[in-house]
């Protein structure tokens, strides 16, 4: 739990060289018990996402719990703690015996995870800041080419592919370094990420979630969690019609079509198992090149640590002197421990470097192999990985706007016939 701090001395004034002390780019410790709050928010947040959803199926409820955690976790709380940015201090935890992690954070890391083990996205749905803050600003939505949507969902792998290792090496905590949206949140960050985030929202007004479908981190955890969620987004509970109405209305191409229904001839089957089992071979070679690129770039990726930028800063000063010599001092007390510390952190790149440019060769590799594999379907469906649960397609839905009693009963054949 996080205990006030009190300054003991004054910071000291660098009247020679006119340093500033920079400002901090987290908020300050909060009592245990506004800790306490910001979990039991958590908590009562999913609860209710996952009854509105699953259960009252309103997307006007949806909305409100949207703007309520966009106003608790994002302005008021500022955007820390956040389920995204935990991703790197659970990172941390694992790799560093000496580092002890927030019960806060860890419960934002995991519960919203344990949520889409069960549930779906429900934490997308109008728990995240992030996305309700895109979901908003949503005007008039447009469809992305299917084949630049399933390119770009890649980046978000590979995004936490990085966050991981630079974590787990002590380098940085890149996710919230540049995320574009804590910075508005706190009004407080640079100008080039605050313009980011500002360049995000603008986007968001005609592309639904960019950051979340195609950038998240968190999201692309989620997407695996949600694949073995046994109570998931169903957008008519009795018969589907295949009015394609609730197609047209996800902004976030999660609609998945009828197979059955599609006036396009499919391959012959043996071509796609051909396919398939090229693809089955090819991925252990994927990840190898992988892996063995990885490796190779893990050298100057090591030097955003700072140890390590030290270290070589110190080799190079002792046959050519430096400009900075002040930036050396650390070094002069115990020169062989610095340089012994850094190469234990190389190594750690070379193996983190190595691990993922696997998960990159994996990823790629999964992802032609699921554009190879059949799946029938005999309604429309929502993609469990790429629906957010935002409830747009309960308000579209004939069957169940009949169920609702919005439209008369008797006008289902009708609905059928179309």
């Amino acid at each position: 739990m996080a205990a006030p701090i009190n300054q003991r001395f004054p910071p000291p004034q660098f009247t020679e060289t006119g340093h500033q002390m920079p400002h901090l780019t987290a908020p300050p410790p909060r009592a245990g018990a506004l800790d306490l709050l910001d979990i039991t928010v958590l908590f009562v947040c999913l609860a209710l996402a996952t009854w509105i959803v699953l259960r009252r199926r309103e997307r006007r409820e949806v909305v409100l719990l949207g703007l309520f955690s966009l106003v608790y976790f994002g302005f008021w709380r500022n955007g820390c703690v956040c389920a995204i940015g935990s991703i790197q201090n659970i990172t941390q935890a694992l790799f560093d015996p000496g580092y002890a992690i927030p019960l806060t954070v860890l419960v934002f890391g995991v519960l919203p995870l344990v949520f889409a083990l069960f549930f779906g996205r429900i934490f997308c749905a109008a728990v995240c800041p992030h996305g309700a803050f895109q979901d908003v600003m949503l005007l008039r939505p447009v469809r992305l080419p299917v084949w630049l949507e399933h390119g770009l969902r890649l980046l978000a792998y590979l995004y936490l592919g990085l966050a991981v290792v630079f974590a787990a090496t002590g380098g940085s905590y890149i996710i919230c370094r540049y995320d574009p949206f804590v910075q508005i949140f706190r009004l407080t960050g640079s100008l080039t990420m605050i313009l980011t985030g500002v360049i995000f929202l603008l986007m968001s007004t005609f592309i639904g979630r960019p950051y979340c479908r195609f950038l998240c981190p968190y999201g692309a955890l989620l997407r695996l969690a949600t694949a073995a969620a046994k109570w998931r987004v169903r957008v008519t509970p009795d018969t589907c019609t295949q009015c394609a109405l609730c197609q047209h209305s996800c902004p976030f191409g999660a609609m998945r079509e009828p197979t059955t229904s599609s006036a396009q001839k499919s391959e012959p089957l043996n071509v796609s198992r051909r396919r398939l089992a090229l693809l089955l071979l090819l991925l252990p070679v994927m990840i190898g090149l992988g892996a063995w690129g990885g490796s190779k770039l893990s050298v100057p990726a090591s030097r955003v640590n700072p140890t390590v930028k030290l270290a070589e800063r110190y080799v190079r000063s002792l046959t050519t002197p430096d400009p900075h010599p002040l930036a050396l001092k650390r070094m002069e007390s115990a020169p062989e421990a610095v340089l012994a510390a850094a190469q234990e952190i190389r190594q750690r790149f070379v193996l983190c470097g190595a691990l993922f440019g696997g998960w990159a060769g994996l990823v790629f590799g999964a992802k032609l192999i699921s554009l190879c594999v059949r799946r029938n379907r005999t309604d429309f469906e929502p993609d469990s990985g790429a629906c957010f649960a935002c409830a747009r397609c309960f308000e579209y839905c004939p069957s169940e706007r009949i169920r609702r009693g919005l439209i008369p009963a008797e006008l289902e054949p009708a609905n059928k016939e179309e």
